[in-house]
């Protein structure tokens, strides 16, 4: 590792010129991931970033959930470039094996599932144009939120202002990318409302990869009573088009990055999502120490497919869930104890349909011929209790429990190919966790966590089987993996103006899920006798001036095969890399304003100029590690000028991504059968936007 990669050299610099004396907010911030109450991010017992509104607008045009949470260290998301796959998301390795949407993590919108009981997601479902902030949660303690919770992701919506206000915000950039977002909110008579309208279009970097998004985001709180909060919530996301470029090999890759890959144009490949969810939560005051929160939700989701392989694949998914929580402060022979305690059940319901396609359009006939018709559920039904015993002023103790239960089920509907794909699996698992924290001093915290988690298979993974070509076959085969956790953190501030996080974890996973082949938009998985993952994240903040601020985030991470397995007729050695993960990344940013940095202003006028460094690995592609994508190292620039206009604000962005024009691979699609490995992300490219700001009245 070069030198000014090691987290002591980059540490000391920002801790050293965190003198001047300044403002911050290192121990005001507020998160409940941890511990599924309020409490300060520097008082949980795990680790846990928060990235507030300031840092999501900075980030970019608030299109991708990788602007802002690069911030996050042990979190990788590699942008591919492809919206028919989402991003790749990843937490100490958990999610990289995902060939489309987000596997292994859990993501929450306002306390609403936006994971299905299986542990599919999808990261589009967050508009970060109306998040008022991001939280995430790695380690141990997640796996309280129950199946795939290799990490949990939180967005939370912004509370309505007091006053009508509008919003509007325009960004135009390289490769025909437009940005246009509309907002409205207001008070009126104790009820709040936020909306939020936005457009997305771009005719992409590479050949095939021009998509269009529209999405809408509205919040509506109120109290009925003086112990009673409401919200409700409604999102939609219109995806009429996102053309697929899959992936390039070797050769297709040094040649003409821009160009698709095999059948991509000649076939259109390309996906058409519609999805619609509406929840709603409700939290009660008992009396002063007691609480119950209850939340319901429903969604459908339409997915459509066009693949490689002259097939299409439509999905048409209902799912919908209830939960209810409890929250508690009492004492047990003195000791004050923090208590939660909850029951969550959710359920998917989906038709699954496959045909054959004409040039990326259903081939015709009355009716249309189909070569795959299934109906496929998956639900859970979870408990789970945790405490906080703060058993002297220096030590506090937290342990909790979940129990977890979860069926599949798929009924094959085409069965005039003498092949009965129907099938059925159920998978139990209790995880506990416990931790044991140590306040030296009111700047110092210092833990230790140990967890026990569990992931299941997806729908999607179940849906194929093979290990040389998926095969459209119900897989009952896949184990759900199993894991244990090991973690010890610490947390310091040093200054008033400066605060460190370090974590350092060892993961060994059994029974791990892991791709088999994939090919044509088709992936089959199979399980590895063992994984084993070694790691440290660091992340490091400091205003070093009343105008200057700097932030680091590091992670370094070793995962890899401890248990030879073959793979068809393939041997996979012990030691070999998990494919997926790079084995480090970096975020780095220093930020110069022209107005004076206070903790009460959250929004300062004036001038502000951002450089960013980003760092990643090296990166495996398949489980021979016979290919892989050589690390890079990307600078980014941002500025914005903002104004007072009447009683509103205007706000100018500029940016310029990959300044020094660096060629680079920004994921990779794992063990992909036709050696189509690489995915390329953009040279230089640009960025200006315009946002106002203004209340009615």
């Amino acid at each position: 590792m070069p030198p000014f990669l090691r987290p002591g050299c980059c540490l000391a610099a920002i801790v050293a010129l965190g003198q001047a004396p300044a403002y911050a907010q290192q121990l005001e911030e507020v998160v409940i991931s941890a511990s599924r109450a309020q409490m300060r991010s520097f008082d949980a017992p795990a680790a846990v970033q928060l990235i507030d509104r300031q840092a999501i607008e900075g980030g970019g045009p608030q299109i991708n959930l990788s602007e802002s949470l690069v911030r996050a260290p042990g979190l990788t998301i590699l942008d591919r470039q492809n919206y028919a796959q989402d991003l790749q998301i990843s937490i100490r390795g958990f999610g990289a094996r995902s060939a489309f949407g987000v596997r292994g993590i859990r993501l929450l919108i306002d306390g609403i599932p936006a994971t299905t009981p299986d542990g599919q997601g999808q990261s589009s479902s967050v508009s970060l144009t109306s998040t008022d902030r991001l939280e995430v949660l790695r380690g141990p303690l997640a796996q309280l939120y129950g199946n795939s919770s290799g990490g949990v992701i939180q967005a939370f919506t912004k509370d309505a202002s007091k006053e009508p206000t509008v919003g509007y915000q325009y960004y135009l950039g390289s490769y025909g990318m437009r940005r246009a977002d509309y907002q409205f909110s207001d008070t009126v008579g104790g009820y709040g409302l936020v909306a939020d309208y936005g457009t997305f279009s771009t005719s992409g970097y590479r050949a095939n990869s021009a998509a269009e998004r529209k999405q809408f985001n509205g919040k509506l709180s109120f109290a009925p009573n003086a112990q009673t909060k409401v919200n409700v919530v409604f999102n939609r996301f219109d995806m009429p088009l996102a053309q697929d470029p899959l992936g390039l090999t070797r050769a297709q890759l040094t040649g003409d990055p821009t160009q698709a890959g095999n059948n991509s144009i000649g076939k259109f490949t390309r996906k058409v999502v519609l999805q619609n969810q509406l929840g709603s939560s409700a939290q009660t005051a008992i009396d002063a120490d007691n609480a119950l929160t209850a939340r319901a939700y429903y969604g459908t989701r339409e997915n459509l497919q066009y693949q490689a392989s002259t097939t299409w694949v439509g999905l048409n998914r209902t799912y919908y869930g209830t939960g209810l929580q409890y929250n508690g402060r009492t004492q047990w022979q003195g000791i004050p104890l923090e208590l939660a305690a909850g029951y969550e059940f959710d359920k998917s319901s989906e038709r699954r349909q496959g045909g054959e396609s004409v040039q990326g359009e259903k081939k015709s006939g009355s009716p249309t011929p189909l070569t795959r018709d299934e109906d496929n559920e998956a639900q859970n039904n979870d408990f789970f209790v945790q405490a906080t015993a703060h058993v002297s002023e220096q030590i506090s103790i937290v342990g909790g429990i979940r129990r977890s239960n979860i069926a599949f089920n798929s009924s094959d509907k085409f069965l005039s190919d003498t092949k009965d794909g129907s099938g059925s699996a159920s998978f139990s698992a209790t995880s506990p966790v416990l931790g044991i924290t140590w306040h030296a001093n009111n700047n110092l915290n210092l833990y230790i966590n140990y967890g026990k988690g569990f992931e299941s298979p997806t729908l999607a993974e179940m849906a194929y089987s093979g290990t040389t070509a998926p095969v459209a076959l119900f897989n009952p085969l896949l184990n759900a993996s199993s894991s244990q956790h090991y973690e010890i953190g610490a947390k310091w501030v040093p200054l008033r103006d400066a605060r460190v996080d370090l974590a350092v974890y060892q993961i060994d996973s059994s029974d791990e899920i892991v791709t088999a082949a994939s090919a044509s938009g088709q992936t089959s998985f199979k399980n590895a006798p063992g994984t084993a993952r070694t790691g440290w994240e660091l992340a490091a903040a400091s205003q070093l001036s009343e105008h200057l601020s700097a932030r680091l985030s590091a992670s370094s991470i070793d995962a890899k095969y401890s248990q030879t397995f073959k793979s068809s007729t393939t041997t996979i050695a012990s030691g070999n890399k998990i494919p997926g993960i790079p084995d480090s990344s970096t975020f780095a940013e220093i930020v110069w304003t022209s107005e004076a940095f206070t903790k009460k202003t959250k929004a300062p006028l004036g001038s502000r100029v951002a450089l960013e460094w980003q760092q990643a690995g090296r990166i495996f592609a398949n489980d021979l590690n016979t290919e892989s994508a050589d690390g890079r190292n990307v600078f980014n620039v941002s500025l914005s000028q903002r104004w007072a206009w009447n009683q509103g604000l205007v706000t100018a962005y500029g940016r310029i991504n990959n300044v020094s024009d660096v060629r680079y691979v920004g994921s990779v699609i794992v063990n992909q059968a036709a050696s189509q490995f690489y995915e390329p992300a953009m040279p230089q490219n640009w960025m200006l936007g315009l946002s106002l700001s203004m209340p009615l009245r």
